[in-house]
């Protein structure tokens, strides 16, 4: 009993209050042999709910990682199209900045992402990861080629 009640103790808020009903339920069983095996199975629940319960969580940051990871390759890829649309500066506008953010920010998130992957079941994971990759190598093909290629024929003729 007291080791259920230090499980009970340590458990978090929302399997505190069953644990708690689970003690209650002991002082209604007569056998000791009883008791114990309650008393374990009891522990064992509330252990078990509290690691699913955190891996709950570590798949509710690996889900908002991985959505985060798709804005980000798409916001890069999106900011060096707009490239497209506006005149050669001399400078680095503000698209720049945004693009050189995202592609900074997507190490952090890449590495969250990475940490929370169920290895068990790697390929359900691995549709963001593809997505950005195939939108990060779009966004810096497209970059080259608006450096290298698309302003050089638009607008150097111009001068």
């Amino acid at each position: 009993m007291r080791t259920l009640n230090a499980v009970v103790r340590r458990a978090p808020p929302e399997i505190r209050e069953w644990g708690t009903a689970m003690l209650r339920e002991m002082d209604f069983i007569e056998s000791d042999w009883e008791a114990l095996a309650w008393a374990i199975s009891g522990a064992k629940f509330v252990v078990t709910t509290r690691e699913r319960s955190e891996f709950m969580r570590g798949q509710q940051i690996n889900r908002l990682s991985g959505n985060v990871l798709i804005v980000l390759s798409v916001g890069a890829l999106v900011t060096v199209i707009s490239g497209y649309f506006q005149a050669s500066q001399p400078d680095e506008g503000s698209a720049a900045h945004i693009f050189q953010l995202a592609i900074v920010a997507l190490v952090p998130v890449t590495l969250l992402f990475l940490v929370t992957v169920d290895w068990e079941r790697p390929l359900r994971y691995m549709r963001p990861l593809a997505f950005t990759a195939v939108a990060v190598v779009l966004a810096f093909g497209a970059l080259h080629y608006l450096e290298h290629h698309y302003y050089v024929e638009h607008y150097v003729k111009l001068r």
